[in-house]
């Protein structure tokens, strides 16, 4: 079985990172293809490989399964460990993974990823506030119950995958999401080191283009201090 994953820029397209650290970190070998985003709208393009006109999308031989839920479900009727093997953990899992999946609009709109940067942000707006909020609560909620230093346990699900992309924000943002043994900075911290994160990152910092659009969303977000990009 040999799968291709299509994914985007490694500092923008926190869409990507998610089914591509997931493989990477439950050892599930890919063709790596990169098709980046090279202006404000790219469905045209992407449409001549991607029936969504997205990425990411996964080729499992004449199979094409687009979006980064469809593959980690793809993936589990295929895989072990996308998904905890204790039931509550499990539950917990998935409904986290829906709810990052779904909603958080305000953490993805005013925090746009990316990687090589940081900023210090504008105020807050309400709905960015209760993302951050909710993000917190879903960490602690985890770690307390399920022992870590995962998410959902001793071991790497697709929950962590999920709030990759959220951890590459915290950092980049200096968001709070709680410290101490239970708090939230405790997996930032633990999931920034992963091999396949840094892997990840390395790729991002190296990137030599840049697109206009996702810039602007950038200098939107607030006051840039650093750029560690090539």
């Amino acid at each position: 079985m040999t799968y291709t994953l299509i994914t985007a820029n490694r500092n923008y397209s926190s869409w990507s990172l998610r089914p591509w650290l997931l493989m990477k970190a439950l050892g599930i070998p890919f063709e790596d293809r990169l098709e980046p985003f090279t202006k404000p709208d790219n469905y045209e393009d992407f449409r001549a490989f991607s029936p969504t006109g997205q990425v990411p999308l996964l080729i499992d031989d004449d199979r094409l399964i687009p979006d980064s839920l469809g593959i980690a479900l793809y993936l589990a009727e295929r895989h072990d460990g996308v998904w905890p093997a204790d039931e509550e953990a499990r539950i917990f899992a998935q409904g986290a993974v829906a709810e990052m999946h779904g909603g958080f609009g305000h953490l993805r709109n005013d925090c746009t990823m990316n990687v090589g940067v940081r900023v210090t942000p504008k105020p807050m707006s309400e709905g960015l506030r209760r993302n951050v909020a909710r993000v917190r609560e879903i960490f602690e909620t985890g770690l307390a119950r399920f022992g870590g230093p995962w998410l959902a346990g001793a071991e790497f699900t697709a929950a962590d995958a999920f709030y990759a992309p959220v951890a590459f924000r915290i950092r980049t943002y200096g968001l709070d999401v709680g410290a101490g043994e239970n708090g939230g900075q405790t997996w930032v911290d633990h999931l920034l080191a992963h091999p396949a994160m840094l892997d990840w990152e390395a790729q991002a910092l190296a990137e030599d283009w840049r697109e206009a659009s996702h810039e602007e969303e950038l200098a939107a977000a607030g006051l840039i201090t650093a750029d560690y990009r090539k």
